[in-house]
């Protein structure tokens, strides 16, 4: 079992110093949370049997890759994630860019988990359509996967992108490109995390559910001739949850390979939180490994 450190449950005055201590501890990633815009004029919500959103449209929302890289030059081996970026919204030359230069600066440690959005407001503010989000999020990470990869001048005509003969530089340190955590629980998310994923970031799925929908993911992988394990990595589980070796087991049973965690209750609280989630769940396996 991987061990990533949830940003979005700190205050931003202190991520700088949780990244610091998380990579000095051994923990395996940080992931940060992403949004373009929330205009106050919202609903839905991304948690099933919510019926609003779970963020306001004042909250200081940054923007992850900057973030990202201005973490990488703090730290030196722990992996860099989002969790998840709206790559529909933005034009796949901005996602591309952005993504390339995190991976570059970090030495290749960037974990892009992508999604394709819940937020319709967010949507419809940028001018796009939310009925169609999912054509348009899997063509930018076609056009993405292209940009990053092919080595020859790229050009693309498509149904949301268009454009002419274009080189692309630097290509990042990962190849064929920064390995995809696609985020989400439908027919879609597993369609995409079988065909191009690194792995698949479950938002709604009880323990209970996993092991079907893992038959399932498994299944369209086999289908698409892959050999390569998929991770599983369930998102922003608080750290109370797990306080000894032994609550890992429903977790490892179920299939997940990566818990991305928040082991305290206020920000004042998150390094000694971090430490000793550190004493108890990654000391014994780093001295078993």
């Amino acid at each position: 079992m991987e061990f990533g450190v949830h940003l979005g449950a700190v205050n931003p005055r202190l991520w700088v110093e949780v990244a610091e201590e998380a990579d000095r501890l051994g923990f395996e990633s940080l992931w940060v949370p992403e949004h373009l815009v929330v205009p106050i004029a919202s609903a839905g919500s991304p948690h099933e049997g919510a019926d609003h959103p779970p963020i306001p449209s004042d909250i200081p929302v940054f923007d992850a890759m900057a973030v990202l890289c201005h973490l990488a030059a703090r730290t030196t081996r722990i992996r860099l994630g989002t969790c998840v970026y709206n790559i529909g919204l933005r034009h796949p030359f901005v996602t591309a860019r952005a993504a390339a230069t995190v991976d570059v600066f970090s030495g290749g440690r960037l974990a892009f988990g992508i999604g394709a959005s819940w937020l319709r407001a967010e949507w419809e503010a940028a001018g796009l359509d939310f009925d169609r989000r999912g054509p348009r999020v899997d063509e930018a990470i076609d056009v993405c996967r292209r940009l990053w990869s092919d080595e020859k001048v790229i050009e693309h005509h498509g149904e949301f992108f268009d454009f002419g003969p274009t080189a692309f530089e630097p290509k990042p340190v990962q190849r064929p490109g920064p390995a995809l955590h696609i985020g989400g629980d439908g027919a879609a998310a597993l369609r995409r995390a079988a065909t191009v994923g690194a792995g698949w970031m479950p938002m709604n799925h009880s323990l209970e559910e996993l092991p079907r929908s893992l038959d399932r993911l498994k299944e369209l992988a086999q289908r698409e001739g892959r050999t390569t394990p998929i991770e599983v990595t369930l998102p922003g589980l608080p750290g109370a949850t797990l306080n000894h070796q032994e609550d890992l087991e429903p977790y490892t049973k179920a299939g997940v390979t990566r818990l991305i965690v928040a082991p305290w209750t206020r920000s004042r609280e998150a390094l000694d939180g971090l430490r000793r989630f550190a004493g108890e769940f990654l000391e014994p396996a780093q001295v078993s490994g």
